[in-house]
């Protein structure tokens, strides 16, 4: 598999980011059509912010999101725009998330691609059991 670099009229990078998230308490609630409509979102959302999605792994607690970016978007912005459109959408799509105040927690994981070990994702994972 070769590199995908991203060029602009100033720039060409090469910036994969890898994120790990949760819903709020680790609820269960990625599931069957919310799972469905989750990915459609973030592949939308993706393609609107000239982002290109390399990988999702969506599992009922906890989503990894594999993503090229341009230098100009930060991962923090990145994420705020994922889970607050997420959020906003599937909540009201979905009947029994829409008592929820926010679908995800305000913490994420990330890192550039390749330089995260299986570990340091396990703990973040398990240190969301934790939070609220």
């Amino acid at each position: 598999m070769g590199q995908d670099y991203r060029h602009t009229n100033t720039t060409v990078s090469l910036i994969n980011y890898h994120f790990v998230f949760c819903p709020r308490y680790r609820r269960k609630a990625l599931v069957g059509a919310v799972e469905m409509r989750f990915k459609q979102l973030v592949e939308q959302i993706a393609t609107e912010q000239n982002w290109q999605v390399l990988a999702m792994e969506v599992m009922p607690d906890h989503c990894h999101l594999f993503l090229n970016a341009l230098p100009t978007d930060s991962p923090a912005d990145i994420m705020a725009k994922i889970k607050g459109v997420t959020s906003r959408i599937l909540r009201k799509e979905f009947r029994h998330l829409a008592h929820l105040e926010s679908l995800w927690t305000r913490s994420y994981f990330v890192s550039t691609a390749g330089n995260v070990s299986s570990e340091t994702i396990r703990r973040y994972i398990e240190s969301q059991k934790k939070r609220g």
